[in-house]
């Protein structure tokens, strides 16, 4: 499994696990996969969660707001999106 894929799936995976209502945080999956070298994850789970977006599986919001991750600035959370299964 690539690392994308595997960032894609944990993802998905803690969504799974909460309240369909509930988001998560970027670093909770980096912190999760990557120990103490988390921070290095940053990016590539964002890009993961841009794939997911993509597919429409999760959007990506700030507050209560759906933005577009791309031109996104500052903290972001990730939900389900109208495809998550």
């Amino acid at each position: 499994m690539t690392g994308a894929a595997k960032y894609r799936e944990v993802i998905v995976e803690k969504l799974a696990a909460r309240a369909p209502s509930s988001s998560i945080c970027p670093s909770d999956v980096a912190r999760e996969l990557g120990d103490e070298h988390w921070r290095d994850l940053m990016q590539p789970v964002r890009d993961a969660a841009q794939q997911l977006v993509d597919a429409g599986t999760v959007i990506i919001t700030q507050g209560s707001e759906t933005v577009d991750l791309a031109t996104a600035k500052g903290p972001i959370r990730i939900r389900r999106g109208p495809r998550f299964s």
